[in-house]
């Protein structure tokens, strides 16, 4: 395996880029040559574009029904997202309740060493609910094990003497006989008492069960607990404060929707811009604020107007907290010791913090070279002074704090922003869920005397409304949807959408989508798939269902995308460079051979089913003209279009095996398009030097080998 390995990388490596290469390769300065015109794609070949770059991935048939209601109604119902039912979807995310929390529940479900710390102290009492405070008895007593554990008599040895190692392993063949006992007595009782059966037990047994549980026993029995009582068991179950409990259900669930949501325009657009306005889940208290910021900032205004996506990611206690603005505090503000009444009074050692003004110009706004100084930098960020959270280890919500805003006036980007000081104390402003500043048109902005706070929207008002923002995040999207490197002229006509309509990103978007480039052989399956897009569409193409979205979620830890986790602020780049290395796609191609040999964390996986879902979506009838079926992008199963090459310049050669036949009606369903002659020849030579049991291992190892394809690599 390792020679076909090595050279199908070699082909990985140099296949898309130099598709790349080819398709934006600017002229010589000194060449007076007229540029390549844009040949267009046919009907087929536009709803395949849509399908690869506004999905995870073409599921089988869904090209059939896009060509049915047409590509532009499809991509409109896209466009609404509200009007699409989600059953199936909706179904699989009931297992994971903190998706519909406010920060402030999640974390008292899944509490962090904090919480526990002063309920081991007495300073906060146990949950009310018996099922919480169980899990919270034994969180507590793992704490208190643990500071045992670390204290040091007056002769400075260990209060408690570690375990030998044969004690150790005595102490763990114990548990686990206890865990095993547990488990007989929990499957004996109904379904619907095994939670409460389990809470009742001694604390230590408790641990030991949710240990050292078996794992067919374990899954069993999670599998019939509810979704309430699943967090319960993981709380248990769960080291010294579990939050990551809270980052393990988004997690699997942001896989989920990608892999099963019928709304994926949707999807696709939360998944740009949170990698836009990036946070990183891993900083302090954004353990417990991603979920709501996702839900509430990002993909709620995912598909809205510019201006309100950038508003709700600035109030935001996610951002405050992951680029700091939370703790800028106005140099000349009452926070500082500042008392305007006071003129002795004296200033503290306290100042601005500059990390989300700089950002929020250079990365989420007007770009790198969008003209501002670092002067600016420092106005944008006094100006957003007192912009805060409000008990940010209780999860309590995003806080206008005026004591800490700074007073006066400040000259940024041309304006002039601010009050003269008047020594009158403003108000404070909590924007907690259902106040004002939730709702869609922010109307607390002209409502609230809060003038400070109105600075800031004023600022942020300006940053979408500048010219230079336009044409940032037209050339963001036309990089993610069009091409790493965009074509300019593309990049200025959404640029004047964006101006013309207020930042409305659906128009935005339909200037993209409309455009001959968007529509042009030129940008046509060009793009590199992130190792997320990459593990969606190959459970969408091959209409797997997601049984372990945990092990997915380590899959793409293991690729180096881990969700959630991009440090910079720049989240994941989006680009083919940084894709298109030997170590992910051997990454890539033993996760396609593991996957489709049924070896992937209990997945169940039909290479048979999928054959048959590539037959059925073929035409009833044979193609009249071999030539022009040669030809077409979407290879239909038909003797005149199942050539042995698939290099249309070769004379027209009927399929001379049954693997012939399959490899290239599975060549249908997972490319959708040509496949290229080193790449068929490839994996007709793989197939003949590895010998396998049977029919279904040869599927296995054809489906495998065509994921693992530079072809299956682009969209």
């Amino acid at each position: 395996m390792g020679k076909f390995a090595l050279t199908l990388i070699a082909l990985l490596l140099t296949a898309p880029l130099h598709a790349q290469k080819k398709a934006t390769a600017k002229p010589k300065p000194h060449s007076a040559a007229k540029p390549t015109p844009l040949v267009p794609l046919n009907p087929q070949e536009r709803a395949q574009q849509l399908l690869n770059r506004f999905t995870f991935g073409p599921r089988p048939g869904d090209l059939e029904q896009v060509l049915a209601i047409t590509p532009e109604k499809w991509f409109e119902q896209q466009l609404n997202p509200v009007s699409i039912l989600d059953p199936i979807l909706d179904k699989r995310l009931t297992d994971f309740p903190t998706l519909n929390m406010q920060p402030d529940q999640a974390l008292l479900v899944f509490p962090d060493r904090g919480t526990i710390q002063q309920v081991a102290e007495g300073k906060r009492p146990y949950p009310a609910d018996p099922n919480l405070t169980a899990m919270y008895e034994v969180q507590v007593y793992k704490y208190n094990a643990d500071l045992d554990a670390k204290k040091i008599n007056a002769n400075g040895q260990p209060n408690i003497t570690p375990l030998t190692e044969a004690e150790a392993a005595a102490q763990k063949k114990t548990d686990q006989a206890t865990a095993a006992r547990i488990a007989g007595e929990l499957f004996a009782l109904p379904k619907n008492q095994r939670m409460a059966a389990l809470i009742k037990l001694p604390v230590p047994e408790r641990i030991a069960f949710t240990t050292y549980v078996a794992g067919d026993q374990k899954n069993l029995l999670i599998a019939d607990f509810n979704p309430r009582e699943r967090e319960i068991f993981n709380g248990m179950a769960a080291n010294i404060g579990a939050p990551y409990n809270i980052i393990n259900e988004l997690s699997q669930a942001k896989i989920l929707r990608a892999i099963l949501s019928e709304r994926q325009l949707q999807e696709v657009m939360t998944d740009f811009w949170f990698n836009h306005f990036n946070v990183y889940i891993g900083k302090d208290s954004d353990q417990w604020y991603t979920t709501s910021y996702e839900r509430d900032a990002i993909r709620k205004h995912a598909l809205g107007k510019f201006r309100e996506l950038l508003i709700a990611t600035a109030t935001s206690p996610a951002m405050m907290i992951y680029l700091d603005n939370w703790l800028s505090i106005g140099p000349d503000s009452m926070a500082n010791g500042v008392n305007p009444a006071n003129p002795d009074s004296k200033k503290g050692n306290r100042g601005l913090n500059e990390n989300y003004g700089r950002e929020v110009m250079e990365l989420h706004t007007l770009g790198v070279d969008g003209g501002y100084t670092q002067a600016d930098v420092t106005a944008l960020s006094a100006i957003l002074t007192g912009w805060t959270v409000d008990r940010p280890n209780q999860g309590g919500p995003f806080l206008y704090d005026p004591k800490k805003h700074e007073p006066g006036l400040k000259q940024w980007l041309g304006h002039t922003i601010g009050a003269a000081t008047t020594g009158a104390p403003e108000p404070a402003l909590s924007l907690s869920k259902g106040s004002a500043a939730s709702s869609p048109n922010l109307g607390f902005v002209s409502t609230n005397p809060s003038t400070g706070m109105n600075e800031g929207i004023q600022a942020l008002t300006a940053l979408a409304a500048d010219p230079h923002t336009a044409h940032f995040i037209s050339y963001k999207f036309a990089q993610r949807f069009v091409a790493d490197d965009p074509p300019p002229a593309l990049v200025d006509r959404m640029a004047a959408t964006y101006l013309a309509t207020d930042g409305d990103i659906k128009a935005i978007l339909r200037t993209l989508v409309q455009s001959p480039e968007f529509n042009s052989k030129r940008y046509f399956r060009n793009k590199v798939k992130t190792p997320m897009e990459f593990v969606a569409s190959a459970f969408r193409t091959t209409a797997t269902d997601p049984a372990n979205p945990g092990a997915l979620v380590n899959t793409l830890n293991t690729m180096g995308m881990r969700l959630y986790y991009a440090l910079p602020p720049t989240g994941y780049y989006i680009t083919a460079d940084q894709w298109m290395n030997s170590k992910a796609l051997v990454d890539r191609l033993n996760f396609a051979y593991v996957l489709t040999g049924n070896k992937f964390a209990n997945q169940k996986f039909d290479s048979a089913r999928v054959l048959a879902l590539g037959l059925m979506a073929q035409p009833a009838s044979p193609v009249a003209n071999p030539t022009a079926a040669a030809n077409t992008p979407h290879a239909k199963y038909s003797e005149a279009i199942l050539t042995t090459e698939t290099n249309t310049s070769r004379p027209y050669q009927p399929p001379t095996t049954g693997q012939d036949i399959a490899l290239h009606v599975l060549e249908s369903t997972l490319i959708g398009g040509d496949v290229s002659t080193e790449t068929n020849q490839l994996i007709r030579k793989q197939i003949a030097d590895l010998p396998v049991a049977n029919s279904t291992e040869t599927l296995n190892l054809l489906t495998a080998l065509l994921m693992g394809s530079p072809e299956f690599q682009l969209r």
